[in-house]
This record gives C-alpha cells, sequence and structure tokens, in this order.
C-alpha cells in the first residue's frame, strides 16, 4: 500500500519558494476562431463535425473564445497570482496545412498572448502539440506515416522563430498515448480510427517527431531554453497479486507509458512490449537510428495524472470499453487482449474517474526511482464535476478543492521522499471544450456561461491564487481567497 496522505488528511503544508504554480489549457478546447485569419481545418475540427463522434454534435468552432477575449483570460491568470501559464499553439492556425510558410496572422496571435503574459509577470510554457494534426497532414496518411515526424519539426522550427526570444520552456506533445491510441487504435479521439496496427505506427512517429522537433527547437532557441515532452503516465496496478493480474498490469504499462519512455528516456523500445504485440506488426516502421533520434536529453517531464489504471486478467468480452475515454468496441490496448479494465472503490469524479491521491504519490517515486535525475513537473491535474451556478451569482466547488487539496498533498510528500518536482500545473483555467464529451464536463476553476462567454472564477480559483501567492494551503478545505 501507498504510503501517501488520504484526502482531507493533511495539515498545512508549505512547497519551496521556488515552487512553479500555473494553470494549463489546449488550443482546440479554448480558442475557437475556428476560420479566422488563415486557420483550416484540424483533425478535431473534421471528428467534431461527423455524427456521432462527439457529445451533442458539440464542436470547437467558438469554444471560449479565447481568440478574442485572451486580454481578459490573462487578466484572470493575473488576479489568480499563477506564476506560468501553459498554452498549446494551434498547428493549422500557424501553418494551416501543415507544410510551408506560416501564416504572420497565427503567430501574431502567440506573440501578442506571450507578450501580455510576460508583462504580468507570467511565464509562457508552450505545447507545440495537443492533439490538432492540420486536416491535410491527416489525409496524407497523419501520425502512421513518417513524414509526419519531419513535418511536425519543420513547424517546431517556426515557432521557434516567433517566440523563442521570450519563452523558456517548450514542450513537444501533449499525451501522445492518447493521439495515438484514442486516436487511430479505440477511434474514441480523433481522427477516428481504428487500426492497431496504425496506432502502434502512430506512437512511433510520434516519439520520433518529438525527437526530430527537440533537434529542431535546440538549433533555433537560446541555450537558456528547457525541453519537456508531457507524457499522461498510467498509474497502472493489478487488482490482485495473482500472477495472471500482475501479467495484465506489466502488459497494459508497456503500451500505456513504456512505449514512449523507453526510446524517450532509455534510448530503445522495451523487449516484452515488442514480444506482445509481435502477432500484429513485427515494427519493421523502426529504423535504423530512429530510437537515437528520439532519445534527445529533456530538462523537464512534464506529468499528466488524473486516476489510476486498475487491471486484471479477463476471458471476458469488450472489457477494454471502460478505460475511462469514452465506449468504443474497439481497444486502445495492442497486446492488451484479455485484459479487464476496473473502477476502484470510492469517490469518483463527473467523469466516473475513481478520486485517488495515492497514485499521484506512487507514480511519483517511480519516476524518482526509474529517471532519477530527470526533474518533473506536473502539467496536469484536475477534476470535472457538476458545476452550477447559484441564485447569488457564484459558483462552489468544494469536490475539486478537496481534489487538489488531497493531489497536492500527495505530490508535497513525494518531494520529502525525493521526487524532483519543480512545478504544478492545474488542468484547467477555463471550462471547456473537452473533445469527445464536447461541452458536458466542466474542469475549469473558471465557469464559462457558454451563450455568453462570462467568465466565473469558482470557489477553487479563490483556493488555488491563495495557494499560489503563499506556497501553504488554506487553512481549511473550503477557506477562500
Amino acid at each position: 500500500r501507498s504510503a501517501a496522505p488520504a484526502p482531507g488528511t493533511t495539515d498545512t503544508l508549505a512547497f519551496p519558494p521556488d515552487f512553479l504554480w500555473g494553470t494549463a489549457t489546449a488550443a482546440y478546447q479554448i480558442e475557437g476562431a475556428a476560420a479566422l485569419d488563415g486557420r483550416t481545418p484540424s483533425i478535431w475540427d473534421t471528428f467534431s463535425r461527423t455524427p456521432g463522434k462527439v457529445r451533442n454534435g458539440d464542436t470547437g468552432d467558438i469554444a471560449t473564445d479565447h481568440y478574442h477575449r485572451w486580454r481578459e483570460d490573462v487578466e484572470i491568470m493575473s488576479d489568480l497570482g499563477v506564476g506560468a501559464y501553459r498554452f498549446s499553439v494551434s498547428w493549422p492556425r500557424v501553418q494551416p496545412t501543415g507544410r510551408g510558410p506560416a501564416v504572420q496572422k497565427g503567430l501574431d496571435f502567440y506573440r501578442r498572448l506571450t507578450d501580455e503574459l510576460l508583462n504580468k509577470g507570467i511565464k509562457p510554457v508552450v505545447t507545440l502539440y495537443h492533439w490538432d494534426l492540420p486536416q491535410e497532414l491527416e489525409d496524407a496518411g497523419g501520425w502512421p506515416e513518417r513524414a509526419t515526424a519531419d513535418r511536425f519539426a519543420e513547424y517546431a522550427s517556426i515557432v521557434a522563430g516567433a517566440l523563442g526570444d521570450r519563452v523558456e520552456t517548450w514542450t513537444t506533445l501533449n499525451e501522445p498515448w492518447c493521439s495515438a491510441f484514442l486516436g487511430y487504435g479505440s477511434g474514441v479521439h480523433a481522427p477516428g480510427r481504428t487500426d492497431q496496427v496504425a496506432a502502434l505506427r502512430a506512437a512511433h512517429h510520434l516519439n520520433l517527431g518529438h525527437g526530430q522537433a527537440v533537434q529542431a527547437l535546440r538549433a533555433a532557441l537560446p541555450a537558456r531554453a528547457r525541453m519537456s515532452i508531457t507524457l499522461n503516465i498510467h498509474h497502472v496496478r493489478p487488482l490482485t497479486d495473482k500472477p495472471e493480474d500482475i501479467d495484465a498490469a506489466r502488459r497494459i504499462d508497456g503500451v500505456a507509458n513504456r512505449v514512449f519512455t523507453g526510446p524517450l528516456l532509455r534510448g530503445a523500445y522495451p523487449a516484452d512490449l515488442l514480444r506482445d504485440t509481435a502477432h500484429l506488426t513485427d515494427w519493421s516502421f523502426v529504423r535504423d537510428g530512429d530510437t537515437a533520434a528520439i532519445h534527445q536529453p529533456l530538462d523537464l517531464l512534464g506529468v499528466n495524472y488524473y486516476t489510476p489504471t486498475l487491471v486484471s486478467e479477463s476471458t471476458g468480452e469488450a472489457t477494454h470499453r471502460s478505460d475511462g475515454h469514452g465506449v468504443s468496441e474497439h481497444s486502445p490496448w495492442p497486446g492488451g487482449d484479455n485484459v479487464a479494465f476496473h473502477l476502484p472503490p470510492g469517490d469518483t469524479t463527473a467523469m466516473g474517474w475513481a478520486i485517488d491521491p495515492t497514485g499521484m504519490y506512487d507514480l511519483l517515486m517511480r519516476l524518482k526511482n526509474d529517471h532519477p535525475n530527470l526533474p518533473l513537473v506536473i502539467t496536469e491535474n484536475g477534476a470535472a464535476f457538476d458545476d452550477y451556478v447559484n441564485p447569488q451569482g457564484e459558483v462552489h466547488d468544494p469536490d475539486r478543492i478537496a481534489y487538489l487539496r488531497g493531489h497536492l498533498a500527495a505530490v508535497r510528500r513525494a518531494m520529502e521522499d525525493g521526487a524532483d518536482v519543480r512545478g504544478y500545473f492545474l488542468w484547467s483555467l477555463l471550462d471547456n471544450f473537452e473533445w469527445g464529451y464536447g461541452y458536458s464536463k466542466r474542469f475549469g476553476a473558471v465557469y464559462v456561461d457558454y451563450p455568453t462567454g462570462k467568465r466565473i472564477p469558482k470557489s477553487s480559483a479563490r483556493w488555488y491564487a491563495r495557494l499560489a501567492r503563499t506556497g501553504t494551503f488554506p487553512e481549511a478545505p473550503g477557506a477562500l481567497g
């Protein structure tokens, strides 16, 4: 069992003075302006317009209209007192076809945003890819094709040229597991393909694109620039200590985590992953020199954590549907046949995800032990709940405060036990387009009234503001700033 504290049992905890407090968003989820200033469709524009793919037929056409309301949103961040903002650049806004010259109006949007952040004393942290592949590149084969990695490196150079003099921390990819295995395996994310071999090919070319992009960024940026990638490391636990369940956890860990950490951090794909998937592919799409290109030195590893993954051996059918990312008859787990997914006991969020901060602690300790010299940043952590505006025009979300408090206590405990965690980015600044769930799930610290665009900071925003300013928990879980 983990020794991490349970939610609600923590006393006042202090974080180091240089600990970075931030918040995070993604371009397609907030920007809107889907056809403005030269932007062309991404795979998410196409996917969200496909009947039955996104709840209620929602799209990101308007989202929270951040493209027009960015000044207001930066002002909210300034009021919160956060020290950093992690945002993603929309590839089709900057390079509409995924090839050729940049659209200056697209780059100008990010230049203005970055300048305003710096004016407010907020560090910009840029993510180059948060799932919005230009549709034209998908039409040419998408991430299962090697050429997409080359295109990504060229795009990285373009953004570095525009923002490199004012952005210090660069993240290549956000959660490549989702891009590869939800996009090309289970099909619950764009582009909605269901081919396990294509998913494995996509994973490799995402890794390769990362490595080539890091090389392109280092060539274009000042020496002080810091390189990172953000992974949604799954904290995979076996349901029991039976050998069959332990082996199920090993197999899922391979295709959830080590398919990325192997080449990225060790320079090779794990031998057991290759064996587990040998009935699907011989991995001949991995060419000589690829793993060396992928294995670039990193300054930080971004870690996204929401809930643990509990698995067992299964002889049942379609048990992979309960992976928490949407229902599909197609598995996002190549090589994970006959694995059942289970919901741990206890409270859940509006996503149906188990609330378990011990998973955060255990995950950070695993990374500390497996990769002891790699600094970590929590790049996403948060929860969706069924928030509403009360008659006084306020949004109270004590469940979110309790969630954040429990998980941050686990982060602090891991730091005390040797994990080198440098910062924490709350997901998310704003309620937004939650991918296949459309606008039905609210993760924001700030409530968005979608018909009007009005922003209303929730109780959790005020709680987090106080934490960001003092580095210590407000005295009681319900305390407001």
